[in-house]
């Protein structure tokens, strides 16, 4: 894949969207409630599976290189950080959300939802189980499976869902407007 410097532009952009969801947040316990998910959605649709993939991918190496963008701060050592499953999660689920929309013969809000949740639900899934297993054989903490799923998907998913669902009416409503400059599969 060739990128053009529109490409580029956009990523960064997805990027630099994504770290500013870090910071508007909810504090909750153990997992905070941002709006990171509502941007990784976005990028999914809006830029397809591998351009949204790389926009997470370069958030993420932007907090590991030592830039303050993820909740908590960044750098290296934020790999043993209880969270930093999400955001493993943020480039596969930006991906898995594009792949299913970029399939979509006709993109309905209701459909670019379900691709959006299903990205979530892999974000999820690498949330939880780097939770449970950072806590248990890193940190030494007692955290059981169900503490985890509690604290990692249980108080967090319906903010998750309602911002899920406004990015997909978002997407909807965005996808003709920006199909010149863009390239989506429609």
């Amino acid at each position: 894949m060739k990128l053009g410097v529109k490409d580029i532009i956009h990523i960064a952009l997805f990027a630099a969207l994504t770290a500013v969801g870090a910071f508007l947040k909810i504090p909750v316990p153990v997992v905070p409630f941002t709006l990171q998910v509502f941007f990784v959605g976005i990028s999914g649709v809006l830029l397809g599976p591998v351009k949204g993939a790389l926009s997470q991918f370069l958030y993420v190496a932007l907090g590991l290189s030592g830039l303050p963008v993820f909740t908590q701060g960044g750098g290296l050592s934020y790999i043993f950080n209880p969270t930093f499953g999400y955001l493993v999660g943020f480039i596969a689920g930006a991906y898995i959300t594009g792949f299913i929309c970029e399939k979509m013969k006709e993109k309905t809000t209701f459909k670019i939802f379900l691709s959006i949740m299903a990205g979530l639900a892999v974000i999820y899934i690498a949330g939880v189980s780097y939770l449970f297993l950072i806590n248990n054989l890193y940190l030494g903490k007692n955290l059981s499976l169900w503490m985890a799923v509690y604290y990692g998907f249980i108080l967090c998913i319906g903010g998750d869902v309602v911002s899920s669902y406004l990015g997909a009416i978002l997407c909807k409503r965005l996808i003709p407007v920006i199909r010149k400059h863009i390239e989506i599969k429609a």
